[in-house]
């Protein structure tokens, strides 16, 4: 697996994880009826700090395990290319318009929530249910694109 895929399977790991546990937290907030500003903003702080921190530990564990299955396969020690040509810029690219495209949306359904009565929050919430999605969707599409060889 090139170092560029690694990377997107290490984020859409810990994105789609995070995501879950984003969606379960509120899920929990709203039937036990503890959805408040607090507790949304506490669950927000704590997905930010997952993000940066698992992605980071989830990325190094990655190449260490892949460095350490390539060394037991072959003998040989693994060969680190992180240089980043115009196909792999490309493909990046690409990943993002798909994540500025579910955002958008995200952004444009959160918005409507005014228009069907509901309060704020339910708006931030959204916002960053979406946020996630929308980082989740555009690693699908990157590691699908390196799938395809495009």
């Amino acid at each position: 697996m090139a170092f560029q895929e690694k990377n997107i399977v290490a984020s859409l790991s810990t994105f789609a994880l995070i995501l879950g546990f984003y969606s379960v937290r509120v899920l929990q907030m709203v039937r036990t009826e503890s959805f408040t500003a607090t507790n949304l903003f506490w669950l927000w702080g704590m997905v930010a700090v997952f993000a940066v921190i698992g992605t980071i530990l989830v990325s190094i564990f990655a190449h260490i395990a892949g460095g350490i299955v390539h060394k037991i396969r072959t003998n040989e020690d693994p060969n680190i290319e992180d240089i980043q040509d115009e196909r792999d810029q490309l493909i990046d690219l690409k990943g993002t318009r798909v994540a500025y495209t579910f955002s958008s949306i995200g952004v444009a359904l959160s918005m409507l929530t005014f228009v069907f009565g509901q309060p704020p929050l339910v708006m931030f919430g959204s916002l960053i249910f979406f946020g996630l999605l929308a980082q989740v969707a555009a690693d699908i599409w990157r590691l699908t694109l390196y799938r395809r060889g495009f």
